[in-house]
């Protein structure tokens, strides 16, 4: 795992000044790469490269970067890791190919000088960003995994592209203008972070997983990236070739599929663990690591003292279940809340999933002892584990036949009382609240209903289901929605069940956007390498065949994933009401961080500002104090871009 950072501007620069740029835009990421850092350049066009590596394979300095290819023809900066590199090497050797030391960088490029870069892409089974240049044609390729694992930022500054893993690197190129984009923010305030292809900086873009970006010239600033993958073509490939076996064999062919992505991503010259939270997902992980392991694997997890935010003797359980070699550290909400003021450097861009802060703190904690981890991200999305696939399908089920007009009435009716009433009313309901919603709060959760009831879509009630801000353009002064997966009907898979439509929309939205996101800038601000098995491509192909009953049963997701556990793991350690990992920010900010938050919501300050609207912010702010409505969700994207806006956007 890496960090790098390039730039092709106008000639007239030597090598070393070219060098020299490069370095200093690299060593912004060193979090990313602390054993070893290198750049290279070609002057006579004005390409500059800059490297920070952490090394997991291959430690010796065959490993370093920028790398040459074998003919001299390519040279590649790289983050992520290629696992079935030794598998390609068997196949590249017999035509020719030698290799100098065993780092999957090198055979990296030997597959591209063998097959072309589209192919040879096709063929890695990873994670991976790089930037990729072809010194005989003259042209620059960018390229990003799959599913969007790794981050790859670009954008024209003037007449000069620049490139690389995180935007705090481009923005130590002279040329780099911090304006910050409305409309990008108006995103954020609705989905808690800033979605590809877009970056909270005018003129800066993400490049969108599962393709290539390829110039040919310095001033090609129309060119468009290609999709060498889409997860939509699989998803309809996959609905149009369902699984036709039994429920046993279905389970057999994803046992044998998990465990060879947890095998391939287990390979590391370096310390190996795994996160774990005692969930289906972590669980399953683990659980196949140990299976394939000759000694306990190194497991991890954290606890919070408050009720409901606990996961900590669920892991403690199945570690023991396992015989993992189990670390558990109890985290205080001071130690917790310290962590706060590091989000804004780590995450780079307004950011606002709460969860950031315990990834963040048991990415601490493992890296005391490993380098990698397995991580169980992406079960809940490509096998359908979130409650709102089942809750919201059987919800849009029973309004859709109701004539908008009904609809409406109804909802005025919902919202005649406010949230406190309801629970002062329904206060038994809570506890059933906690399960389905993040506040716990049935008058919350009548509230969020009613808002919900009027859409005419499918797609439109779930954006409306995730949304942070209904209406986020009125809270951003100046600012409009761009299209998302979610706006754009081109985006869309025409599948009759809803359940399926949400999984989907979440798998190239939720997931690269904000559960990806936040554990690659959590796992690499301490300098640790995050595996994410089940996001192993072969594993959503095979997922997208799968029919819905194989997913989601007896009111429950993740059944397939769940039988699989189940053969390692035993039920009663596994089966509970799914807790989301996240922290009590609703009471923090009604607490000690209330001061923290009055200084960075302050009307003055906001007005002054120029970026929000002040007015419904304040409102959100005071009900929240009073304990009317439980807004920390909101609240919590407006306070991250103030944070971030206070260290990042001047």
């Amino acid at each position: 795992m890496c960090g790098w950072a390039g730039f092709w501007e106008p000639e007239g620069m030597d090598a070393a000044g070219l060098c020299a740029r490069a370095r200093c835009m690299a060593d912004a990421l060193t979090h990313r790469g602390p054993d070893d850092s290198g750049e290279w350049a070609d002057p006579q066009v004005g390409i500059g490269l800059g490297f920070r590596r952490l090394a997991i394979v291959d430690l010796s300095p065959h490993g370093h970067q920028p790398m040459c290819s074998e003919s001299g023809r390519y040279v590649v900066a790289y983050n992520g890791e290629i696992y079935n590199y030794p598998d390609l090497r068997r196949q590249l050797e017999p035509l020719g190919h030698a290799f100098r030391g065993h780092s999957d960088t090198e055979i990296m490029l030997a597959a591209i000088e063998e097959w072309g870069l589209q192919a040879a892409v096709r063929r890695f089974i990873g994670m991976f960003a790089f930037a990729l240049w072809d010194r005989r044609d003259r042209r620059l390729s960018l390229v990003r995994d799959r599913l969007g694992i790794k981050p790859l930022y670009y954008g024209w500054m003037g007449g000069t592209f620049l490139y690389g893993s995180e935007l705090k690197a481009l923005r130590r190129h002279p040329t780099f203008q911090p304006r910050i984009s409305r409309d990008a923010l108006t995103l954020y305030m609705r989905y808690q972070c800033v979605p590809a292809p877009y970056s909270i900086y005018e003129g800066m873009r993400q490049l969108p997983p599962g393709s290539i970006l390829t110039l040919s010239s310095r001033s090609a600033e129309d060119q468009q990236p290609t999709p060498y993958w889409s997860t939509k073509d699989v998803v309809e490939s996959g609905h149009a070739h369902m699984f036709s076996g039994s429920d046993e064999e279905a389970i057999e062919q994803l046992d044998s599929l998990l465990r060879d992505a947890v095998k391939l991503r287990m390979v590391a010259d370096v310390p190996l663990g795994a996160f774990l939270s005692g969930g289906v997902d972590s669980s399953t992980v683990v659980a196949l690591m140990q299976a394939q392991s000759s000694r306990p694997v190194k497991t991890f997890s954290i606890g919070f003292h408050e009720a409901g935010f606990d996961e900590a003797a669920y892991a403690g359980a199945v570690a023991r279940h396992l015989g993992t070699d189990h670390t558990e550290l109890y985290v205080t909400p001071h130690e917790a809340q310290t962590v706060i003021p590091c989000l804004p450097d780590m995450y780079d861009e307004p950011f606002s999933d709460s969860s950031q802060i315990p990834t963040f703190l048991v990415s601490e904690l493992t890296r005391r002892q490993v380098t990698v981890s397995l991580s169980g991200d992406g079960g809940d999305e490509v096998f359908a584990g979130y409650p709102r696939y089942f809750l919201g399908a059987a919800i849009w089920q029973k309004i859709r036949w109701l004539p908008p007009s009904l609809r409406s009435s109804a909802a005025r009716v919902v919202t005649r009382f406010d949230a406190s009433t309801y629970n002062r009313w329904l206060g038994s309901l809570n506890t059933l609240a906690r399960r389905y919603s993040a506040s716990g709060s049935v008058g919350d959760s009548l509230h969020k209903l009613a808002e919900v009831m009027a859409f005419d879509t499918q797609e439109a009630f779930y954006q409306r289901l995730i949304s942070t801000w209904k209406d986020p353009s009125a809270v951003v002064a100046g600012g409009r929605e761009l299209p998302t997966p979610l706006t754009d009907r081109r985006s869309w898979v025409d599948f009759p069940d809803f359940a399926q439509r949400m999984a989907y929309l979440d798998t190239v939205t939720y997931l690269p956007n904000d559960i990806l996101t936040k554990v690659d800038r959590a796992s690499m601000a301490v300098s640790l390498e995050a595996r994410v098995p089940i996001l192993d491509h072969r594993v959503v192909e095979y997922a997208s065949r799968l029919p819905l009953h194989l997913k989601i049963r007896n009111g429950s997701g993740k059944w397939i994933l769940r039988q699989v556990l189940y053969k390692y793991v035993p039920p009663n350690l596994i089966d509970r009401p799914k807790m989301g990992f996240g922290v009590p920010i609703h009471a923090w900010l009604r607490g000690s961080l209330r001061n923290w938050a009055d200084e960075l919501l302050s009307e003055q300050r906001l007005r002054d500002e120029g970026f929000l609207d002040p007015a419904p912010i304040v409102e959100r702010w005071r009900q929240h104090l009073a304990s009317e409505r439980d807004w920390s969700s909101s609240l919590w994207t407006v306070l991250m871009f103030q944070a971030w806006l206070e260290r990042w956007g001047r």
